[in-house]
């Protein structure tokens, strides 16, 4: 009779092989570390990338050994960085180890360069990529100014979330902000079912309580609503009132990343966007 490896067992010997090939392949020049006179071992040893990561030498070499041990979020981090690991080799990491990353700005594969044409394709309609914890990925020209300037802000605040219960801006160009953004909460609620222990998740909603009273009491209400289309009034500070339809086209499971484009449904509204882009690119 054959017997069949749990996939805990799987993954934690894929887990270990793929860094013992990461460690074999870099040099300790790569890095910053002399080379030495009696290197026996291709690429870094075991304890240099225990140092390089500042995690202990034994507690690597059982991760290296595909020992039954815990790997948190921030250990893997520091591997990926220590290993000088790329977008596919850390989103690989991450997920042998069954481990969401906690950096939500590292590239996102599903952003290519073609999809990124798209949304310049689609000017001047405003769209942008999104995950399912509302981080914009992605945008184009008009998005970027659509509700407050993008581009202005750090990587890390471009969170519709953040946005919708923080920014000035954002918030002024919200038509009807208090019902809009309970919805937004109560979407937020119902994807986070399925990433309920996952860092970034955790430390986005720690975010939110800690620096929004408005979240946190609508919050406590544990409604939900699924994702969907609907139609929007944004007051744009540019250009004036938008009448626009909200879509998202989902570009795998319905957990994953999005299409979010903002359609115009009537004339005024799309010489309103063409405005708008003819300021982005002046």
């Amino acid at each position: 009779m054959t017997t069949v490896a749990p996939e805990t067992d799987v993954r934690r010997h894929e887990l270990a092989e793929f860094l013992r090939s990461r460690r074999e392949r870099i040099t300790p020049e790569q890095v910053g570390l002399p080379h030495g006179r009696r290197r026996r071992t291709p690429g870094l040893r075991r304890e240099e990338v225990a140092y390089l990561s500042a995690v202990g030498v034994t507690w690597y070499t059982w991760l290296e050994q595909a020992r039954e041990i815990q790997v948190s979020a921030q250990v893997l981090d520091a591997l990926a960085r220590a290993l000088l690991m790329d977008p596919s080799e850390r989103t690989h990491l991450f997920a042998l180890a069954g481990t969401t990353d906690p950096n939500p700005n590292a590239p996102c594969p599903t952003v290519t360069p073609s999809m990124r044409a798209m949304l310049d394709q689609l000017e001047p309609l405003p769209a942008c990529i999104q995950n399912s914890r509302y981080d914009i990925l992605a945008y184009n020209r008009t998005y970027a100014r659509l509700l407050c300037d993008l581009d202005a802000l750090p990587p890390e605040d471009r969170n519709c979330m953040w946005l919708a219960f923080t920014n000035d801006d954002w918030r002024a160009a919200v038509a009807d902000l208090p019902d809009a953004n309970r919805m937004m909460a109560a979407k937020f609620r119902a994807s986070m079912a399925e990433h309920l222990a996952e860092p970034a998740w955790k430390t986005l909603l720690n975010r939110l309580e800690n620096g929004s009273p408005e979240f946190r009491e609508i919050w406590a209400r544990h409604e939900v609503v699924d994702q969907g289309g609907r139609e929007k009034y944004i007051r744009n500070a540019h250009v004036g009132l938008l009448h626009l339809e909200h879509t998202n086209l989902w570009l795998g499971p319905s957990s994953g990343p999005r299409l979010v484009t903002y359609v115009p449904l009537d004339a005024a509204s799309r010489a309103g966007l063409e405005r708008l882009l003819e300021m982005a690119v002046a």
